[in-house]
């Protein structure tokens, strides 16, 4: 069973950074694909940016490229979302994910481990 630790969260103003941490336990993080995605208050969870670890390759949402970096350290099983020039429209509960195996998904559904969620807000 694998448990996801997010942490960084926070308040920050229009263009400033944030960077937050994912910390997985109870698996081999090698044989999952690590996501992150956000969910705004009314709207539906959606992707922001996901990594096959054994890989390392980064795959983002459109809106966010160029902003937001996600990457991992293999020696504290730890995956990271640093996310520069923040806008009131990233304001959201970022929740950190994984799936089994190296395939890529989009869908919140594909996604079998899921963290508690940690609050980003963007103020203007």
């Amino acid at each position: 069973q694998v448990q996801l630790v997010e942490s960084g969260g926070g308040l920050v103003q229009a263009g400033g950074s944030l960077r937050l941490s994912c910390a997985a336990s109870g698996g081999t993080a090698s044989t999952y694909t690590m996501g992150w995605f956000r969910q705004a208050p009314g709207k539906e969870r959606e992707f922001v940016a996901a990594m096959p670890w054994s890989t390392g390759s980064t795959h983002y949402v459109d809106y966010v490229k160029g902003r937001f970096t996600i990457s991992r350290d293999n020696a504290k099983n730890t995956v990271y979302l640093q996310m520069n020039s923040l806008k009131p429209e990233d304001t959201a509960v970022y929740y950190c994910a994984a799936r089994l195996g190296s395939g890529l998904a989009y869908r919140a559904e594909a996604y079998n481990y899921w963290g508690q969620g940690t609050q980003v807000t963007v103020s203007s």
